[in-house]
């Protein structure tokens, strides 16, 4: 039986999420990523890739590159929510899928020829993941993932492609060797230095002068050319932990400026975690000095998902890993030993008084951002979440600490 493996990828998944939350920002070149001289572009529009932009770029030279274009810090839980809503779409109709990043998905069709076919197949379950969420995707379909994903790649934006089965090589060859997945710059560089430009040539050469030049990677790289790839499907199964951090424009010691963001950094995480149906049994303080030594500390906790249980434990940690005598470029935070499974109240110090004001804040989360209830002692760290204001002008709600 002829194996079908179907490629689909969210076009310029950050983007397209920022534009279907402000319609103002279509057809308008896009930066996401880190605002400061320090931070890279996490995601640009179509529009800025004229000006030679791309993924990965310091945002310092994107900026000069195309001095117009509207940047944005962009937000990883809104991200995530937008991944799991086209997640669920494909896990409720696709047998087995593999999920390899937050945007980009791998499908098994085998055998629903027989049944369906599988381009029609797959062009509804494209419609459909569009129609419901809104998001441009496309999609290359095959009989292995190289060629999917390659296929996906010259199909955007927002389209589809079939490669038939007997037809890989011919696809294949007019290609840059740039197109291939596992061809990164040095790599490149190695091939056109031996005047390598098209896939063609790769396919026409002997596979020993591959190994010789590039060891083992040769000898994939060689394999892929010719359409041959036998990488199997790995079934989708859930994270087991969620992070974040932060990297500083100025290396600090202000204190009380990082103890803000820690609590800002626990309490969104804390929300993600809740709106998830998650408990965390296991969490974590990172911290990375001006002489870029990196420090982590972590501590076995009972499950839970609620803030005022979590802040004081990475309050903790951050006291017991903190050296005063040195400026610190990185702090961040993170939650392990994920399980699913609603906050339970705790029967020695928690009341249904707190049950209800978590769902409260998290309803007015969910409508108006995950940044519009915050706890006073989180108020300094403004960079944690969307730089432009979620809720239309409107100032966030703001919890006073209690006294204990």
């Amino acid at each position: 039986m002829t194996k079908t493996v179907l490629h689909l990828d969210l076009d310029t998944f950050y983007v397209s999420v920022e534009r279907l939350m402000d319609a103002r920002l279509q057809n308008r070149a896009i930066l996401v990523g880190g605002t400061s001289d320090r931070g890279v572009v996490a995601a640009c529009s179509y529009e800025t890739r004229a000006f030679g932009i791309h993924s990965g770029m310091s945002m310092k030279m994107a900026r000069q590159l195309c001095p117009e274009a509207i940047i944005i810090r962009g937000n990883a839980g809104t991200y995530t929510k937008y991944s799991k809503d086209v997640t669920d779409i494909i896990k409720a109709d696709v047998p087995l899928f593999e999920k390899s990043s937050i945007d980009e998905f791998y499908a098994d069709l085998t055998g629903m020829d027989r049944f369906f076919g599988c381009y029609k197949y797959a062009s509804e379950l494209r419609k459909r993941i569009i129609r419901e969420t809104g998001l441009p995707i496309s999609f290359g379909l095959s009989v292995n993932k190289v060629v999917s994903k390659i296929a996906t790649n010259e199909a955007k934006p927002n389209n589809q492609l079939k490669i038939d089965s007997g037809f890989e090589k011919e696809f294949l060859a007019p290609l840059s060797v740039k197109k291939f997945p596992m061809v990164g710059d040095k790599t490149y560089q190695i091939l056109r230095n031996l005047g390598v430009r098209q896939i063609k040539t790769i396919q026409e050469m002997p596979l020993e002068m591959m190994q010789k030049v590039l060891g083992a990677n040769g000898t994939s790289i060689w394999h892929k050319a010719q359409g041959i790839d036998n990488s199997p499907i790995i079934p989708y199964s859930e994270r087991k932990s969620i992070s974040t951090e932060r990297t500083f424009d100025r290396d600090t010691i202000d204190v009380q400026r990082l103890q803000a963001i820690l609590i800002a950094m626990t309490e969104n995480m804390a929300y993600q975690l809740r709106r998830g149906d998650k408990l965390t049994s296991c969490i974590a303080v990172k911290i990375r000095y001006s002489d870029f030594n990196t420090y982590t500390k972590q501590l076995k906790i009972p499950y839970t998902s609620a803030d005022h249980i979590l802040i004081p434990q990475i309050q903790e940690l951050f006291k017991k890993l903190y050296n005063r005598r040195l400026l610190v470029r990185l702090i961040g935070i993170r939650f392990s030993h994920l399980a699913g499974g609603n906050y339970q109240i705790n029967l020695f110090d928690d009341n249904e008084e707190v049950l209800h004001l978590y769902s409260a804040m998290d309803k007015i989360r969910n409508r108006y951002g995950d940044r519009s209830v915050l706890r006073a002692a989180s108020l300094g760290a403004k960079t944690i979440g969307r730089m432009a204001n979620p809720f239309n002008g409107e100032p966030p709600v703001v919890l006073a600490h209690r006294k204990q």
